[in-house]
């Protein structure tokens, strides 16, 4: 079995090494000095002029096979790479959750819901995040979800409290995929739902940013 990457992977490799090499080793410093005198949660300046540098080189979206024409396979490498620096992967919209997001919104996105929202992540306009882990039930498993979405008429209710919801604090983060129960009359394992939410939608509140390990996970 030949293990060696493909001549497109290798390619990649040499321009994403080019780019970290330039541009995000030599800039770590600057970057933790940024965040130090700042708004934490406020767009870094520094990411934010290297996101066009990034798109110029053609190293923009690179996880999405239907954008990138990669592989998982061919892409991991690359996700390693950019990995060696904790705020890398943003500088080539490849960050998650945004990542995962843009994923559901291609494979399940309506028309609509592609122009509204896939369009502006997939430019890096804005963010978003997925809120499924609740503060008292144990999260990984989805069945044990209390947070409830119901129809009213042509709108839905939603009814729940998210935590760990990676992203939410960022002044970026204009949409959250929430996870809910639709019918819990339903089989354990088809009672469960998403549901776009905007974050500017009457009801939803941010209430405050949680650390684990003493890391807030700021932009």
């Amino acid at each position: 079995m030949n293990f060696d990457y493909s001549a497109k992977t290798e390619e990649l490799q040499n321009r994403l090494r080019r780019f970290m090499d330039e541009n995000i080793y030599p800039n770590e410093r600057a970057f933790a000095e940024e965040t130090d005198r700042g708004d934490r949660w406020a767009p870094s300046e520094l990411i934010e002029r290297f996101k066009q540098a990034a798109k110029a080189e053609g190293l923009w979206n690179l996880f999405l096979p239907e954008v990138s024409g990669l592989s998982n396979l061919e892409y991991a490498p690359l996700a390693e790479m950019m990995g060696r620096v904790v705020w890398a992967s943003e500088v080539f919209n490849c960050s998650a959750p945004d990542t995962g997001n843009m994923e559901v919104l291609w494979k399940y996105g309506s028309e609509a819901q592609k122009e509204t929202w896939l369009k502006q992540l997939l430019d890096g306009e804005i963010r978003s995040c997925f809120a499924m882990t609740e503060p008292d039930v144990a999260s990984s498993d989805a069945t044990n979800i209390r947070a409830s979405i119901k129809r009213d008429g042509d709108d839905f209710i939603l009814n729940g409290r998210k935590w760990w919801s990676t992203g939410g604090g960022d002044k970026r983060c204009r949409l959250a995929i929430f996870m809910g129960k639709t019918d819990e009359n339903a089989a354990k394992h088809l009672q469960q739902s998403m549901i776009l939410v905007p974050m500017d939608a009457d009801g939803v509140n941010v209430e405050r940013v949680l650390n684990v390990f003493g890391y807030d996970d700021a932009p």
